[in-house]
């Protein structure tokens, strides 16, 4: 078994981000207990260069969800490059880690990360200034033990960007996120992921962390 350091995660890395129109087929792909919300979808390539498992790079999909009345992101899928994030991911979030063969490329301000067996690329150009963000990010998820909320933080150096997906095929499960989308590049982040907590009640955000984390899925 891959060892899964607990919560929280300080994380520090770069970020290409897209925001990409759900069409109504791909709306309700939410795990149970959670409904959906109006917004577009957030795409994600990460590279993270430190972690609580090391370096590792992360694509992800998450679209607005509401637990409740606590609105957030939902994590719909992820793939990273190592079985030590699936496992820390999983069991902390219950986020829907895979493992895939990930590569992040650099050509000038230009980041690419590319899932080789996948057949995805996402591709980040940055045509604005460059200027501070610190952001607070709640995500809502189900794991294993039931629904939970997760608060999040992220600061960086943030730029706009024209970020393009690219998906092999028209029936790749996520042919619906390519072509071009704004988006964003994040220089220098600082990425903090909070306990779960489950929501049982209007404060249950402030309650203590979960200390007894779901089972590790395979």
């Amino acid at each position: 078994m891959v060892d899964a350091p607990h919560a929280p995660w300080a994380l520090r890395g770069e970020v290409v981000v897209g925001w990409a129109r759900i069409d109504r087929q791909h709306r309700h792909e939410l795990p149970p207990g959670l409904h959906p919300l109006p917004g577009p979808a957030v795409v994600s390539g990460v590279r993270y260069t430190a972690s609580p498992v090391g370096p590792f790079l992360e694509l992800s999909v998450a679209q607005p969800a509401r637990l409740g009345l606590r609105p957030g992101l939902c994590i719909t899928a992820m793939v990273v490059s190592q079985p030590a994030a699936k496992a820390g991911t999983r069991l902390n979030w219950g986020f829907p880690a895979e493992v895939g063969r990930l590569t992040w490329a650099i050509d000038g301000d230009e980041r690419v990360l590319a899932w080789g067996d996948g057949g995805v690329v996402v591709r980040g150009v940055p045509v604005g200034l460059r200027l501070p963000l610190l952001l607070p990010v709640r995500s809502v998820q189900r794991r294993g033990d039931g629904p939970v909320v997760v608060p999040r933080r992220v600061a960086a150096l943030v730029r706009p960007a024209r970020t393009t997906v690219e998906v092999d095929g028209d029936d790749h499960p996520w042919a619906w996120l390519a072509g071009p989308h704004p988006g964003a590049l994040l220089a220098t982040a600082r990425l903090l992921l909070r306990p779960a907590r489950h929501p049982s009640g209007l404060l249950s955000s402030f309650r203590a962390p979960l200390r007894a984390p779901e089972p590790l899925v395979s």
